[in-house]
């Protein structure tokens, strides 16, 4: 489980995450994490000087234990994509 809170409020929680995982990575690599409450997902904003990519992670990705590894699989992937952007 990614976050203990709901919603908003699991956003910051995210992004903490998100922004760990990334700067294993990439020290350039920056995520901002906004939550969508129309589709329950979490709009997750990847930038690297001026690339920008976004993707989505559902709040069972976030909230179900037993599923970090597949999103920070999906985050590493997404890195990866933002580094081949032209």
């Amino acid at each position: 489980m990614l976050a203990e809170n709901k919603g908003d409020a699991a956003a910051p929680e995210v992004a903490a995450w998100a922004n760990r995982v990334a700067r294993q990575i990439d020290q350039q690599v920056t995520v901002d994490v906004d939550y969508d409450g129309d589709s329950n997902t979490f709009l997750l904003r990847l930038a690297k000087g001026s690339r920008v990519l976004l993707f989505r992670l559902s709040e069972s990705q976030v909230h179900v234990s037993g599923r970090e590894a597949e999103c920070e699989r999906t985050l590493q992937r997404k890195i990866k994509d933002l580094w081949n952007l032209i």
